[in-house]
């Protein structure tokens, strides 16, 4: 039974994505609802049929209604970068009680929340922080659902990690990499993502929590000449002692309020995490993609290659 299905945040990469699939699978009556107006535009340009709802989720309004008669919730939203902890707060904290209180008001019978890796890192910062307070509260709430914690993802839409990575490389003589580089990364395709949400969405485990891993285990150097290799560029490749690389990344912040890579992030980067994460095989049915494929895929498909989101 699939019935209407809401997908909060649903302008952003993993949104973008899941409509993509969904609609591929069958879905009809899907409810996109985002705060970014250009982002929605373009999901709603794709996808004409999808009705978009324009609303801030941090905010009471009008877009609690669309819950009515929903069969199933995808709780995508999420603040990921910035450099204004409020912002944090705000989407990732605000906006799901927000939601929570919309799907218990309407009794909607099932919540798939998107939550992080991240709540098992050993990171500290203030997406780690609210994405911890977030899924939390989800289960505090005792709504009917389920958790999906995927790693760091990359594919069509990327505003940010492999997408701006890859339009930097085409852009600059020489590509700057921290240090030695070989940080273990186990980067996750989105489109495999969303396959995990769509299996939720049919078979409802309750109360399961999952934890998505990339198969492949690569290092972030690996990744860059992988990303090199895929869009056939000769950029070369300069390796910057990690303290030059950050004071690189903190007189960037002083001209954008959103840097690509934060000073955070890096230390993210660097702080040498290791995540586990189910046999996606025998879980959800479907062979995971390694990471050449869904790269090659990522940049070099006909239709989706060429658009990315703007960052929120």
């Amino acid at each position: 039974m699939q019935g209407k299905v809401i997908l909060t945040g649903a302008a952003g990469l993993v949104g973008q994505n899941l409509t993509i699939l969904l609609r591929e699978l069958g879905y009809r009556e899907l409810v996109a609802i985002d705060k970014q107006k250009n982002n929605l535009a373009l999901l709603a340009r794709l996808h004409p049929d999808v009705r978009t709802v324009l609303a801030d989720l941090a905010e009471a309004g009008d877009w609690q209604q669309e819950f009515a008669g929903a069969s199933a919730v995808v709780m995508l939203h999420a603040q990921i970068g910035g450099l204004e902890p409020q912002a944090f707060v705000r989407n990732n904290v605000t906006a799901t009680q927000r939601v929570l209180d919309a799907v218990q008001r309407y009794g909607v019978p099932w919540v798939v929340h998107v939550s992080s890796s991240v709540v098992n890192s050993l990171a500290d910062d203030d997406y780690t922080r609210t994405k911890r307070q977030q899924e939390a509260d989800f289960v505090a709430s005792g709504v009917a659902g389920c958790i999906l914690r995927p790693t760091l993802m990359y594919g069509w839409f990327d505003p940010k990690h492999f997408g701006w990575l890859a339009r930097f490389m085409e852009r600059v003589p020489v590509f700057p990499i921290p240090g030695h580089g070989r940080y273990m990364r186990q980067p996750l395709y989105n489109r495999d993502f969303c396959r995990a949400i769509e299996w939720c969405l049919r078979e409802r485990p309750r109360g399961a929590v999952y934890d998505l891993v990339g198969q492949d285990r690569i290092d972030y150097v690996d990744i860059i000449r992988t990303i090199r290799h895929v869009k056939g560029l000769r950029t070369p490749i300069v390796h910057l002692p990690r303290p030059v690389f950050a004071a690189l990344l903190r007189a960037y912040g002083l001209f954008t309020r959103q840097p690509p890579f934060t000073a955070a992030q890096l230390k993210a980067l660097t702080a040498g995490d290791d995540f586990r994460g189910v046999d996606m095989r025998s879980t959800f049915g479907f062979e995971p993609t390694p990471v050449a494929a869904g790269l090659r895929e990522t940049f070099t498909d006909p239709v989706y290659a060429q658009y990315a989101v703007e960052r929120t």
